[in-house]
């Protein structure tokens, strides 16, 4: 599969949590990858709002199961 994007993050949301997968880099270059987790409280979402754009993420891609 061919890059696209060079800055990109993947979330995963939970009840409590979001967990996000950070890839950045060249898109030449295989990507450096991060996962952090955070909480869904107001607090955890500021957090990853902060985390990505001190990242310069431009894209992200959000995948919940259930109700979240």
């Amino acid at each position: 599969m061919e890059a696209i994007l060079e800055h990109c993050c993947g979330l995963d949301v939970h009840r409590d949590t979001v967990v996000a997968c950070l890839l950045t880099g060249n898109l030449q270059d295989r990507p450096h990858k991060e996962i952090r987790t955070f909480s869904t409280m107001s607090k955890g979402l500021h957090e990853l709002g902060a985390w990505l754009q001190t990242a310069s993420c431009t894209h992200v891609a959000m995948e919940s199961t259930g109700v979240y």
